[in-house]
């Protein structure tokens, strides 16, 4: 771990690249956002020839086979030869959600249907080494326009001696969005998931690196060598409130000196099936006050292990397990210095497992598992009675996909999946009962099972 005093040495630099790297994030920002100016079309399925369920479990969302990991790894730039594949996609999705009971801050109702969001993307090969995954929302509920993800890629393949090796960087605004292997929280399972289910007026704490999404910038090297040893490192910042206000991005404060990120795993593919194993780290120093002039900041090291694995068969029966450790350390310099917390050093450990199987890429059933808990702090989860932010429970979902498959009606362009999901919660923030906020900013006693939730949805894109 880095001390303060060590980061700043190493900072001058690195920093310099990154405020180019910010530049060029906020310009490939604005064609993202441009993508409703033209036709979307499911533009990898398009620029590969392939149907989506080569890549992808089920024929839809983000769990990845092994040609999934590889075309993500080559910098989205695979293709079947055609010219004049244009990189542009849309999906839409809808809910109609039941909870146990509306949220006490009356910031929703206990039953809410909506259109939950629409996503444009500028998704695909630019040139024979570079490729993009950009995706830019629509969220009906805020009556946001955000630019959620952005990844974009330099690949290319070599020879180191006898080994075959994919390099590749990656300037992107969340570090785990690089993760090939589905274990990590941007591509983590529920892939569609309530606004509404958990009680708005608190809600358990995350690791640092699972909560960055559109909140940083960074510039990402990676290897991929024998299709078996990936390694993974960069750098991240936060950018200027400006540059937030520009893509909608959430403001979380700001770095103090540069935040590290670094992955290691290893892949094997047996054709029939495939695991992986990795490691993550993330250290940064986070002041949430952009305008405190004190010097403090928070200080956060993230370590976790994850491991995947698909039984693919021939295709007609695929098992699925993914699963993730993580735990946090914590020195609340700044938080602890405005009587935010109670305690100076906390720690927070999460633990997720999900288990899934699909009959002919077309019926899906899944089963996950999620734990957080961490120090006893009292100030800092208010909510609690107890002054933990322990959280556990489980999340039950079935699911069709009529469509995206080869054989499939208006393939590659359709894209369907209709499913049911149920949330419970056993405990939240401390156990069956907590302090939730109410309409008039006090507080009510609540139980766990109250936000439990019921969700039917409808997935496309096109």
């Amino acid at each position: 771990m880095l001390n303060s005093t060590s980061k700043r040495a190493v900072t001058s630099s690195p920093a310099k690249l990154l405020q180019l790297v910010q530049k060029t994030l906020c310009a490939a920002a604005l064609f993202g956002l441009s993508a409703s100016l033209a036709h979307a079309v499911p533009s990898y399925a398009r620029q590969t020839g392939s149907d989506c369920a080569s890549c992808h479990v089920g024929s839809y969302g983000p769990q990845l086979t092994p040609y999934g990991v590889k075309f993500k790894l080559g910098g989205y730039t695979d293709s079947d030869g055609q010219d004049g594949k244009i990189p542009l996609s849309a999906m839409t999705s809808f809910g109609v959600t039941q909870t146990g009971k509306a949220p006490a801050d009356g910031s929703a109702h206990k039953t809410n249907s909506t259109s939950m969001e629409t996503s444009l993307f500028v998704a695909g090969r630019l040139t024979d080494n570079i490729g993009i995954f950009s995706q830019a929302t629509t969220a009906y509920n805020e009556r946001t326009v955000s630019l959620d993800l952005l990844d974009l890629r330099y690949a290319r393949s070599l020879k180191l001696g006898d080994n075959e090796a994919t390099i590749g960087l990656s300037l992107n605004n969340n570090p785990t969005l690089g993760d090939p292997f589905n274990a990590l929280s941007q591509w983590r399972f529920p892939y569609i998931a309530s606004k509404f289910g958990q009680d708005n007026g608190v809600g358990a704490p995350s690791p640092l690196v699972e909560s960055l999404a559109a909140a940083v910038y960074g510039l990402n090297a990676y290897t991929f060598i024998n299709n078996s040893f990936y390694a993974e490192g960069g750098l991240y910042n936060t950018p200027s409130r400006r540059d937030l206000v520009g893509v909608n991005g959430s403001d979380m404060g700001k770095f103090k000196g540069l935040g590290y990120y670094g992955r290691v795993a290893y892949f094997k593919d047996l054709k029939r099936q495939n695991f992986s194993v990795g490691l993550l780290g993330f250290n940064a120093s986070l002041q949430p006050d952009r305008q405190d002039q004190s010097g403090l900041a928070d200080k956060y090291t993230d370590l976790g292990i994850d491991a995947s694995y698909q039984f693919l068969g021939n295709r007609e029966h695929i098992f699925t397990v993914n699963t993730s450790y993580i735990k946090e350390w914590q020195t609340l310099n700044f938080t602890n210095s405005g009587l935010g917390s109670d305690n100076l050093k906390n720690s927070i450990k999460q633990f997720r497992l999900a288990g899934s199987y699909t009959y002919n890429q077309t019926w899906g059933l899944t089963t996950a598992f999620f734990d957080t808990r961490g120090t006893t702090d009292a100030t800092l989860y208010s909510g609690s009675l107890n002054g933990s932010p322990t959280t556990t429970g489980y999340i039950l979902q079935a699911d069709w996909t009529p469509l995206g498959k080869e054989s499939s009606w208006g393939a590659p362009f359709a894209n369907v999946r209709l499913g049911v999901q149920y949330t419970g919660y056993t405990k939240y923030m401390g156990g069956s009962t907590y302090n939730s906020l109410d309409v008039n900013g006090g507080s009510v006693l609540r139980n766990a099972k109250d936000n439990n939730t019921l969700m039917l949805f409808l997935w496309t894109s096109i």
